[in-house]
């Protein structure tokens, strides 16, 4: 746990600890860190990352209007609900806002995340009748409509030009005063769960700033790492990616290690951090506390299925969750992939070798894989396709999990970017979306040719897209849902030219990992037969399970850096060697990274078991069983490294969380299918639409793949 909020100014105060465990540095910048800093700024600017002074002045003076606005409202609800004109008087009310614009990393028209937080005495009720009436009848508010069954309910509107998303809770106090601090899980008592996910984001955000030692400093960071993942196509939580409240807790991790470097150095360490980190290791900006508020929490301990996340970025406010359940194997390897080429570059950068534009240019997503799914999305009106696209992207990760699981398929990379129907093709009354997924085929050794059949993979999605527009009483005429395997030399039928062709000029190295995708891809597998056809499917609620990525170089493979690239050498290399892998001897002279108040006992064991034939994957996580075309388990159950022990400190991460005794590792069953959150598919058992306008087209999708020679 952090002793100290504030920032380090000079080497006149003692040491201070931030998150969960010593800095790996204490550095501070030099001359030429600054430069570097004002050069990454630079190189931002033309991506429109930071407003003027008039939006930011613009932005105050909407939020101000409607803090004043809801507490008006307030008023008037107390007055109707027979309050004493003393209480009314100070009743209160106020607007918090969260996200991005709270972390102070919004960019140009961004829109603003918000909190109405009020009194006992306001219900939900009032906020989404009178509240929104009242809104309703203001000039200066447009486009406004109100979710309110959703999982996080929310009132959305235009303010003066400003797209704001606005959340409601109640809390068990009789006024909002203006001082008031969200901080504090005394606010969650006696709160409906609905109260208590809106106050989350606001939670999350304000605990964030409060572990970062510089804000400054973090902010500039994120903005570039946004930037960065935003360009790079790793940017969203829908897809399996990663959203903007986990990319702002790895970048407050990296501030936590670094904690008097300046942006440049920052982005740097960010890279060389995670592109080692061992996944599924959490991420965690403090040590988790218990309030005793019953509320569930992340706790691979207690819940088995919080023990299959592959990539675990815990948010620090209670209670506490972790922000990256959606990520799948394909999307972690491709992550991972993305942050050695960041170090990379970010390395060459350092030297002088290149300049920062470099760091923000995009990968051509669609010169990278020889076989892709082209996921179209079709509707009759554009209001129809609004609601459509939106249900079924928030389903493509459900899709991925079936493509994974498939026996014949390594990779599955979603491009988070949608795309127009091709006009020639489409029909004059049509308004039409696509998604691109490549995909990676196992070798397949001593075969001259193998059938693939995709059939189940893809009409298990569509059905669960089916079923849940049925259920929640969307499907209208026309809307349909296509898929269709098409080989890279045939995308230009459904992509501008300038999409899908090769650079005379293109850098092999641009894809950020380029040699491993190259081995992934270089399949033998290479010419293709297409026995496909497009098709209209979906999904049941099955579930991401880590797929079978190739063998990654070892993990024994460290960077050894030259003197001219700051404080980072190859003593701190071995240092975070040996936090993963601390049965190795430490680096003679190092300071090793210690949990606060406790001294280094470095574990001579691993605690990574051995005794049966699992497979590794390159980030360390055991590979789950395929399928060949339905769910099957083979064998026994496999044994992998258990989260659990990462959290009550066992094993490597003993030392850095803190843990006293090593615990067992439990046995889990791999095999089997995993855990889905409820609320985020229908029942299974819920019948396909049948009514007649509403045809489930299924055909197959089939193709044949013959040894490269």
């Amino acid at each position: 746990m952090r002793e100290n909020s504030n920032s380090m100014h000079g080497g006149q105060q003692p040491q201070k600890h931030y998150g969960i465990t010593s800095s790996i540095s204490m550095a501070f910048p030099r001359e030429v860190d600054h430069q570097y800093t004002h050069k990454l700024s630079e190189a931002m600017k033309p991506f429109g990352v930071f407003e003027d002074e008039d939006e930011l002045n613009h932005r105050l003076a909407v939020l101000g209007k409607l803090n004043t606005f809801v507490k008006e409202w307030i008023a008037e609800i107390s007055e109707t609900k027979n309050l004493p004109p003393s209480t009314i008087t100070n009743v209160g009310g106020k607007i918090f806002t969260f996200g991005s614009y709270r972390l102070g990393v919004h960019t140009k028209g961004a829109d603003i995340d918000a909190l109405c937080v009020s009194p006992r005495h306001v219900e939900r009720t009032d906020f989404f009748d009178s509240f929104f009436a009242k809104l309703k009848l203001h000039e200066e508010i447009k486009d406004l409509r109100a979710v309110e069954d959703a999982f996080v309910p929310v009132i959305k509107f235009k303010f003066d030009g400003i797209e704001i998303d606005l959340l409601f809770a109640r809390l068990a106090l009789q006024s909002i005063p203006d001082n008031l601090d969200l901080r504090g899980d005394s606010h969650l008592r006696n709160l409906d769960i609905r109260c208590i996910r809106s106050l989350n984001g606001c939670r999350v955000t304000d605990e964030i700033l409060y572990l970062v030692p510089n804000k400054e400093n973090f902010r500039l960071t994120l903005r570039a790492i946004k930037l960065w993942a935003k360009r790079r196509g790793i940017y969203s939580n829908m897809l399996g990616f990663l959203g903007g409240v986990s990319w702002a807790m790895l970048v407050a991790r990296t501030c936590q290690l670094y904690p008097n470097a300046v942006a440049a150095t920052l982005v740097h360490k960010f890279f060389l951090v995670f592109s080692k980190w061992e996944w599924p290791n959490p991420v965690l900006l403090k040590q988790p506390e218990d309030s005793n508020l019953n509320l569930p929490v992340w706790d691979p301990r207690v819940n088995p299925s919080d023990r299959y996340h592959l990539m675990p970025i815990i948010t620090p406010a209670y209670p506490q969750q972790n922000s990256t359940y959606n990520v799948s194997s394909s999307t972690r390897t491709i992550m991972s992939e993305e942050f050695k080429y960041g170090l990379s570059v970010t390395d060459d950068i350092l030297q002088g070798k290149t300049d920062w534009s470099k760091l923000f240019q995009p990968p051509n997503f669609f010169l990278k894989y020889k076989h892709y799914i082209v996921l179209t999305a079709s509707a009759s009106t554009e209001e129809n396709q609004l609601e459509w696209i939106g249900l079924v992207e928030s389903k493509i990760r459900v899709l991925v999990g079936n493509l994974e699981r498939n026996e014949y398929i390594t990779l599955a990379h979603v491009n988070p970017t949608s795309f127009p129907g091709n006009k020639e093709s489409c029909s004059e009354n049509e308004f039409v979306s696509m998604w691109f997924i490549g995909i990676i085929f196992k070798k397949v050794e001593n075969a001259e040719s193998v059938n693939i059949d995709l059939t189940y993979d893809i009409q298990s999605f569509t059905d669960t897209v089916y079923r849940q527009a049925n259920n929640i009483n969307m499907l209208k005429d026309g809307m349909k849902i296509e898929a269709t395997h098409v080989k890279k030399k045939q995308l230009h039928q459904y992509l501008p030219v300038e999409l899908v062709q090769r650079k005379k000029r293109l850098n092999r190295n641009s894809n950020g990992g380029s040699s491993k995708r190259s081995s992934l891809d270089g399949s033998q597998l290479d010419s293709s037969r297409d026995t496909d056809s497009g098709t209209p499917f979906s999904s049941p609620t099955s579930v991401c399970k880590p797929s079978r990525p190739a063998a990654s170089d070892t993990d024994d493979r460290w960077v050894l850096l030259t003197e001219n690239q700051g404080d980072l050498t190859q003593l701190e290399c071995s240092i975070i060697h040996w936090v993963f892998h601390p049965q190795a001897s430490p680096p003679a002279g190092s300071t090793i990274p210690t949990v606060v108040g406790r001294s280094v006992v470095p574990c001579l064991g691993s605690s990574r078991d051995t005794s049966g034939p699992t497979e590794q994957n390159q980030n360390g996580a055991t590979a789950a069983a395929k399928r060949p075309h339905s769910p099957t388990q083979d064998g026994p159950p496999k044994r992998i490294r258990d989260p659990a022990d990462l959290v009550r400190g066992s094993g490597p991460w003993r030392d850095i969380l803190g843990g006293v005794k090593a615990m067992p590792i439990p046995t889990i069953d791999t095999s089997r299918t995993q855990r889905l959150p409820s609320m985020e598919l229908p029942d299974v058992t819920s019948p396909l639409p049948s009514s007649n306008h509403q045809r489930v087209v299924k055909n197959s999708i089939r193709l044949a793949l013959n040894r490269h020679r």
